[in-house]
């Protein structure tokens, strides 16, 4: 008899009340979404990840936030993935990303780091890059303005609001891609 196929859901932020409503804690974000339209508690702790199990349209799956910082969010991931014997290609990752302009959303299938650091850790983890993702849109920093203060910022209350649809959007296309493909989350998202 064949065993039910799960997929892993990860987003990427950073842990603690300070990063909460920042631009780099998109993917955060959109996991508490889904965790919510779905009623899937985020209330199991393993591998220094906080996570849930639900179903999504007769689709099982683990909605993953790792509790280590972004920079060191592959090692944990791997390890509940590995725990739940779950192999990359039902693995899709959540992300911020600065070189897509603001409210903009991308999935993608594979690839590599693009200088974000959550993704580079991932592959570091997994030895590849194998896994799909949805990548969302903060935009570069202004001139005056840093990268990291950028990514690490609060959203400006006219950008919050306007994030909250984004998030939904997020939301839509990572049930897309769970329950019909990557294919057709691209063809429907990007």
């Amino acid at each position: 008899m064949s065993q039910k196929r799960v997929s892993l859901i990860v987003g990427l932020g950073n842990p603690g009340k300070r990063y909460g409503n920042t631009r780099h804690n998109a993917g955060f974000m959109v996991i508490d979404e889904i965790a919510d339209v779905f009623s899937i508690p985020l209330d199991k702790k393993k591998f220094d990840v906080v996570f849930g199990r639900g179903i999504i349209d007769s689709h099982d799956v683990i909605l993953a936030k790792p509790m280590a910082f972004m920079n060191k969010s592959g090692p944990p991931t791997l390890n509940l993935a590995s725990y739940f014997s779950i192999p990359c290609e039902d693995i899709l990752v959540i992300h911020d990303d600065i070189d897509l302009t603001y409210e903009r959303i991308k999935i993608k299938s594979k690839g590599g780091h693009a200088g974000h650091n959550g993704i580079r850790s991932l592959i570091d983890a997994f030895g590849n890059g194998d896994f799909d993702r949805i990548r969302i849109g903060i935009g570069r920093p202004q001139a005056q303005n840093g990268v990291s203060s950028h990514v690490l910022g609060k959203f400006s209350a006219v950008e919050a609001k306007n994030f909250e649809c984004i998030v939904k959007r997020a939301r839509d296309a990572a049930v897309t891609v769970i329950c019909n493909g990557i294919q057709e989350g691209m063809d429907k998202f990007n």
